[in-house]
């Protein structure tokens, strides 16, 4: 864990939890595509850092989720880099309360403020185009969380952040969160058609050929639609729904797992309902879906 692997003549990515990408600039500076899960991964990071000689410039953060942004504080208090997210990801990164208050629902209790779903504030900007260095680009990859970004670099590494899950993880999980299904699904069928010389999902293996994987993915969101639509096959509310798909899967009800679960299936459902495929009625103070006829 934490080894230190080259893809391109410019590329690596550091083998953690969530992998983290580097990118070097030139012979001394370089900048990082998230930061890991807290300060021990930051500090880990930095350790690869002065072991090469490396100043570090800047963090490029593709996402919000604690386990990308969780290393930023320690890194920037350490050197005085800069710190960019995309989008909305930018608020959630200088203000990392709204994740469980997002996930929850509302204020989150106790349960729900830790490190893996609450990481530390960090100072950052919104990314542009323009912070970035030469020979890397933005790679949109809407879907798994609200402005979620890749990045690719021009001699052939594409960083893919969290838009699809390993095999592994998909066996054992079954449900993976997601925030918006029609964006995913989208993002993933781009995917499957990049050109890259290496693809590096921040949750599987790197790999010269991403479109099987992202076909998986894919297969997998239509899987768990469909168990949905089964499970309100009469009206039904949304908590019956969710203990039907714990049960189905054999997945274990904690509050980390209510509050990611739980918002995924709210996703889904929203997504069903916009597609006409679902339709809702209130009866006796209830909200019940049911599949449409």
């Amino acid at each position: 864990m934490y080894e230190l692997h080259q893809v391109s003549e410019s590329c690596y990515y550091i083998q953690s939890p969530a992998k983290i990408g580097l990118v070097r600039i030139d012979e001394t500076d370089v900048c990082l595509i998230d930061s890991g899960s807290d300060k021990e991964t930051g500090r880990k990071v930095r350790q690869i850092l002065d072991a090469n000689n490396w100043h570090l410039t800047a963090i490029y953060n593709t996402h919000s989720n604690a386990d990308h942004i969780g290393g930023n504080r320690y890194l920037q208090t350490q050197t005085g880099c800069d710190i960019f997210a995309p989008g909305v990801e930018r608020d959630f990164t200088v203000h990392p309360i709204l994740e469980p208050s997002f996930l929850y629902g509302g204020f989150p209790p106790q349960d729900l403020r830790h490190k893996f779903l609450m990481a530390q504030e960090s100072e950052a900007e919104e990314l542009t185009p323009d912070a970035l260095p030469k020979g890397l680009r933005i790679l949109p990859l809407p879907g798994h969380f609200f402005d979620m970004t890749g990045f690719q670099s021009e001699d052939g590494a594409a960083y893919l952040a969290d838009c699809l899950s390993s095999r592994e993880t998909l066996e054992k999980y079954q449900i993976t969160f997601v925030y918006d299904v029609a964006a995913y699904l989208d993002t993933l069928e781009r995917v499957k058609t990049l050109e890259a010389r290496v693809f590096i999902p921040a949750h599987a293996e790197a790999t010269d050929d991403i479109a099987p994987l992202a076909q998986l993915n894919i297969d997998k969101v239509h899987e768990i639609a469909e168990r949905i639509l089964d499970s309100c096959s009469v009206p039904t509310q949304f908590e019956t729904a969710l203990q039907r798909l714990f049960q189905h899967y054999g997945l274990t009800m904690n509050f980390s797992q209510y509050a990611l679960v739980g918002s995924t299936v709210r996703s889904y459902l929203a997504w069903l309902k916009d597609a006409g495929r679902v339709v809702v009625s209130f009866e006796n103070g209830r909200m019940l879906w049911e599949t449409a006829r």
